[in-house]
């Protein structure tokens, strides 16, 4: 099926249906897992990153903080 024939069949969908073909997509990407194209200069960031939590150097934050942190600012 070409792209635009896709595109097509998408617009007809219903919103839950969308959502969950979304949900079906992401859950195929992410079952890719290793085989996910990661760029060096991403790689680099994350290994930076990852040293520093080691080394203690990031402040870490619980997601659920976060999460009200940012409901509460964008309300």
């Amino acid at each position: 099926m070409r792209p635009e024939e896709i595109k097509q069949k998408i617009s007809e969908l219903s919103l839950s249906e969308k959502l969950l073909l979304v949900e079906d997509i992401w859950d195929s990407i992410a079952a890719s897992g290793p085989d996910l194209p990661l760029p060096e200069w991403q790689k680099k960031e994350l290994d930076k990153r990852y040293t520093d939590y080691q080394q203690g150097v990031l402040e870490l934050h619980d997601w659920q903080a976060v999460h009200d942190g940012l409901r509460d600012k964008y309300k």
